[in-house]
């Protein structure tokens, strides 16, 4: 009996609050947290007029579709990142309803993102993960 029950002071903690101590994961400040879109999009509203002014150029060449989310409001300018894009170039991209912009295309890699100024440029919900066509000229 004494071999039974020696084997359990093994299996105590050395520190019993160890085992109850769990660290909390830190938490990250978020960019512009509690800023409206407006106030962090820097571009004007003749930039944005402008950008979405632009009709399809005789030579641009479609890249593809890609569903898109809003990309970080740190980046300003009207841009689009994707894989589908291999150099840094001119384009525009164009919504399911027909909407488009002028975008700096910009190589990405995993998932497709706009810039804020984009989406506000194209009346998109930052929210949406729209489907989109991605020209270059």
């Amino acid at each position: 009996m004494a071999l039974a029950t020696s084997g359990c002071a093994m299996m105590t903690p050395s520190k019993p609050d160890a085992v109850a101590q769990v660290s909390a994961p830190m938490a990250r400040p978020v960019i512009g947290a509690g800023a409206s879109a407006a106030a962090l999009d820097q571009t004007t509203a003749a930039e944005r007029a402008a950008a979405t002014a632009v009709k399809p150029a005789g030579a641009e060449r479609a890249l593809g579709e890609a569903v898109v989310a809003l990309g970080s409001p740190a980046e300003q300018g009207l841009w689009v990142k994707s894989p589908l894009i291999v150099a840094k170039a001119k384009g525009r991209v164009v919504t399911e309803s027909g909407a488009s912009v002028a975008v700096d295309l910009l190589p990405g890699s995993g998932s497709a993102s706009l810039s804020l100024a984009a989406f506000r440029a194209l009346g998109l919900g930052l929210t949406d993960l729209p489907q989109v066509t991605i020209y270059a000229e």
